[in-house]
Protein backbone atom coordinates (compact mmCIF):
# COMPACT_ATOMS: atom_id res chain seq x y z
CA UNK A 1 0.00 0.00 0.00
CA UNK A 2 1.12 3.29 -1.03
CA UNK A 3 1.43 5.61 2.15
CA UNK A 4 2.22 8.93 0.40
CA UNK A 5 -0.28 11.86 1.14
CA UNK A 6 0.02 15.02 -1.10
CA UNK A 7 -1.25 18.30 0.91
CA UNK A 8 -1.75 21.28 -0.53
CA UNK A 9 -3.17 24.09 2.10
CA UNK A 10 -6.07 25.99 0.61
CA UNK A 11 -5.38 29.91 1.03
CA UNK A 12 -8.58 30.91 2.55
CA UNK A 13 -11.92 28.84 3.97
CA UNK A 14 -15.25 29.96 5.20
CA UNK A 15 -16.53 28.28 8.33
CA UNK A 16 -19.38 28.74 11.03
CA UNK A 17 -19.32 29.91 14.71
CA UNK A 18 -18.26 26.75 16.60
CA UNK A 19 -17.39 24.53 13.34
CA UNK A 20 -15.32 22.07 13.83
CA UNK A 21 -12.22 22.73 11.16
CA UNK A 22 -11.75 19.07 9.12
CA UNK A 23 -8.46 18.13 7.00
CA UNK A 24 -10.06 18.29 3.86
CA UNK A 25 -12.05 21.89 4.15
CA UNK A 26 -8.41 23.19 4.91
CA UNK A 27 -6.20 21.05 1.74
CA UNK A 28 -6.45 19.89 -1.32
CA UNK A 29 -5.53 15.75 -0.57
CA UNK A 30 -4.03 13.48 -3.00
CA UNK A 31 -2.79 9.89 -1.83
CA UNK A 32 -3.98 6.14 -2.02
CA UNK A 33 -8.25 6.25 -2.21
CA UNK A 34 -9.01 5.00 1.10
CA UNK A 35 -6.03 7.04 3.44
CA UNK A 36 -7.56 9.76 1.22
CA UNK A 37 -10.97 9.69 2.67
CA UNK A 38 -10.27 8.67 6.11
CA UNK A 39 -7.72 12.02 6.63
CA UNK A 40 -10.39 13.93 4.68
CA UNK A 41 -12.46 13.76 8.06
CA UNK A 42 -9.59 14.08 10.02
CA UNK A 43 -10.70 17.01 12.72
CA UNK A 44 -8.11 19.56 12.88
CA UNK A 45 -9.25 22.65 14.92
CA UNK A 46 -12.79 23.52 17.21
CA UNK A 47 -13.65 27.04 16.62
CA UNK A 48 -14.16 29.02 20.08
CA UNK A 49 -15.80 31.98 20.48
CA UNK A 50 -12.98 33.75 21.50
CA UNK A 51 -11.37 32.91 17.89
CA UNK A 52 -13.31 35.82 16.77
CA UNK A 53 -13.64 35.72 13.50
CA UNK A 54 -10.10 34.78 11.95
CA UNK A 55 -7.91 31.78 12.36
CA UNK A 56 -4.65 31.12 10.95
CA UNK A 57 -4.00 27.20 10.62
CA UNK A 58 -0.15 26.00 10.21
CA UNK A 59 1.04 23.73 7.71
CA UNK A 60 3.33 22.31 10.48
CA UNK A 61 0.53 22.18 13.15
CA UNK A 62 -0.99 20.02 10.71
CA UNK A 63 1.64 17.72 9.61
CA UNK A 64 2.32 17.10 13.23
CA UNK A 65 -1.25 16.23 13.66
CA UNK A 66 -0.55 13.47 10.95
CA UNK A 67 2.72 12.08 12.29
CA UNK A 68 1.02 11.52 15.68
CA UNK A 69 -2.21 9.90 14.02
CA UNK A 70 -0.66 7.89 11.42
CA UNK A 71 3.35 7.59 11.88
CA UNK A 72 4.00 5.59 8.96
CA UNK A 73 2.46 8.36 6.72
CA UNK A 74 4.89 9.87 3.91
CA UNK A 75 3.80 13.66 3.53
CA UNK A 76 4.66 15.53 0.89
CA UNK A 77 3.85 19.17 0.51
CA UNK A 78 2.65 21.65 -1.72
CA UNK A 79 1.91 25.29 -1.71
CA UNK A 80 1.07 27.76 1.14
CA UNK A 81 2.14 26.96 4.44
CA UNK A 82 -1.12 28.59 6.15
CA UNK A 83 -4.38 28.65 5.63
CA UNK A 84 -6.54 31.40 6.56
CA UNK A 85 -10.04 30.07 8.41
CA UNK A 86 -12.77 32.78 8.45
CA UNK A 87 -15.58 32.48 10.51
CA UNK A 88 -18.86 34.04 9.04
CA UNK A 89 -21.55 35.06 11.23
CA UNK A 90 -24.84 35.69 10.21
CA UNK A 91 -25.13 39.55 9.15
CA UNK A 92 -28.49 41.68 10.02
CA UNK A 93 -30.57 42.24 7.16
CA UNK A 94 -30.31 45.87 6.49
CA UNK A 95 -33.08 48.06 6.24
CA UNK A 96 -34.62 49.44 2.61
CA UNK A 97 -34.50 52.66 4.12
CA UNK A 98 -30.66 52.28 5.36
CA UNK A 99 -29.78 51.28 1.64
CA UNK A 100 -31.62 54.04 0.03
CA UNK A 101 -30.06 56.51 1.95
CA UNK A 102 -26.12 54.94 1.55
CA UNK A 103 -27.23 54.67 -2.22
CA UNK A 104 -28.56 58.24 -2.16
CA UNK A 105 -25.16 59.51 -0.13
CA UNK A 106 -22.73 57.74 -2.50
CA UNK A 107 -24.74 59.51 -5.57
CA UNK A 108 -24.38 62.85 -4.37
CA UNK A 109 -20.83 62.27 -3.45
CA UNK A 110 -19.81 60.81 -6.80
CA UNK A 111 -21.66 64.02 -8.46
CA UNK A 112 -19.91 66.77 -6.17
CA UNK A 113 -16.85 64.95 -7.04
CA UNK A 114 -17.07 65.08 -10.72
CA UNK A 115 -18.34 68.81 -10.66
CA UNK A 116 -15.46 70.17 -8.77
CA UNK A 117 -13.25 68.04 -11.05
CA UNK A 118 -14.90 70.15 -13.82
CA UNK A 119 -14.58 72.98 -12.17
CA UNK A 120 -10.63 72.82 -11.21
CA UNK A 121 -9.88 72.30 -14.79
CA UNK A 122 -12.52 75.02 -16.28
CA UNK A 123 -13.98 72.17 -18.00
CA UNK A 124 -17.09 74.39 -19.15
CA UNK A 125 -14.36 76.79 -20.93
CA UNK A 126 -12.65 74.08 -22.78
CA UNK A 127 -16.09 73.09 -24.22
CA UNK A 128 -16.42 76.47 -25.26
CA UNK A 129 -12.95 77.26 -26.69
CA UNK A 130 -13.02 73.35 -28.00
CA UNK A 131 -16.65 74.76 -29.65
CA UNK A 132 -15.64 78.23 -31.20
CA UNK A 133 -12.58 76.26 -32.50
CA UNK A 134 -15.11 74.29 -34.65
CA UNK A 135 -17.22 76.01 -35.79
CA UNK A 136 -16.22 79.48 -35.13
CA UNK A 137 -19.03 80.88 -33.09
CA UNK A 138 -18.99 81.85 -29.83
CA UNK A 139 -21.28 79.83 -27.37
CA UNK A 140 -21.59 80.08 -23.53
CA UNK A 141 -23.39 76.37 -23.55
CA UNK A 142 -21.92 74.32 -26.03
CA UNK A 143 -24.38 71.87 -25.93
CA UNK A 144 -23.81 69.86 -29.50
CA UNK A 145 -20.60 69.25 -26.98
CA UNK A 146 -21.24 68.95 -23.27
CA UNK A 147 -24.37 66.54 -24.32
CA UNK A 148 -23.35 63.69 -25.84
CA UNK A 149 -19.09 64.38 -23.19
CA UNK A 150 -21.86 63.54 -20.28
CA UNK A 151 -23.23 60.58 -21.93
CA UNK A 152 -19.78 59.62 -22.68
CA UNK A 153 -18.92 60.23 -19.13
CA UNK A 154 -20.90 57.57 -18.17
CA UNK A 155 -20.21 55.26 -20.92
CA UNK A 156 -16.63 55.68 -20.18
CA UNK A 157 -17.37 54.49 -16.09
CA UNK A 158 -19.02 51.51 -17.55
CA UNK A 159 -16.46 50.43 -19.47
CA UNK A 160 -13.70 51.34 -16.45
CA UNK A 161 -15.56 49.06 -13.99
CA UNK A 162 -16.71 46.57 -16.57
CA UNK A 163 -19.96 46.26 -14.82
CA UNK A 164 -23.31 46.76 -16.28
CA UNK A 165 -25.15 46.79 -13.02
CA UNK A 166 -24.44 42.69 -11.86
CA UNK A 167 -23.61 41.76 -15.36
CA UNK A 168 -19.57 41.81 -16.53
CA UNK A 169 -18.93 42.93 -20.10
CA UNK A 170 -16.17 40.39 -20.39
CA UNK A 171 -13.63 38.39 -18.68
CA UNK A 172 -10.70 41.11 -18.01
CA UNK A 173 -10.70 42.50 -14.31
CA UNK A 174 -11.50 46.13 -13.76
CA UNK A 175 -8.60 48.11 -12.66
CA UNK A 176 -11.31 48.29 -8.92
CA UNK A 177 -11.15 44.51 -8.96
CA UNK A 178 -7.31 44.24 -8.89
CA UNK A 179 -6.97 46.51 -6.88
CA UNK A 180 -9.14 45.19 -4.36
CA UNK A 181 -6.75 41.81 -4.75
CA UNK A 182 -4.14 43.28 -4.24
CA UNK A 183 -5.18 44.67 -0.97
CA UNK A 184 -6.85 41.43 -0.07
CA UNK A 185 -3.45 39.67 -0.87
CA UNK A 186 -1.94 42.54 1.84
CA UNK A 187 -4.25 42.08 4.25
CA UNK A 188 -4.24 38.26 4.53
CA UNK A 189 -0.31 38.41 4.71
CA UNK A 190 -0.22 40.89 7.37
CA UNK A 191 -3.20 38.35 8.99
CA UNK A 192 -0.35 35.56 8.56
CA UNK A 193 2.12 37.51 10.16
CA UNK A 194 0.09 38.59 12.98
CA UNK A 195 -2.25 35.91 13.91
CA UNK A 196 0.36 33.15 13.43
CA UNK A 197 1.97 32.95 16.90
CA UNK A 198 4.28 30.44 15.56
CA UNK A 199 5.99 32.84 13.15
CA UNK A 200 6.40 35.51 15.75
CA UNK A 201 8.92 33.58 18.66
CA UNK A 202 10.54 36.13 21.10
CA UNK A 203 14.65 34.95 21.72
CA UNK A 204 13.97 34.93 25.26
CA UNK A 205 11.45 32.17 25.08
CA UNK A 206 13.29 29.26 25.91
Amino acid sequence: MDNTLYIKMRHRVQVEPNAVVKLGQLALLIGEESIEKELAQLSVYKVKKSDRNIIIIDLMKVIALLKKTYPHLDVQTIGPAQTIVEVVYKKKQSSFIAFIAVWFLLFIGAAMAVMNFHEDVSMQQVHQKLFYMLTGIKDKQPLVIQIPYSFGLGLGMILFFNHVFRKRINEEPSPLEVEMFNYQQDLDQYVIMHENKESMKNLDDR
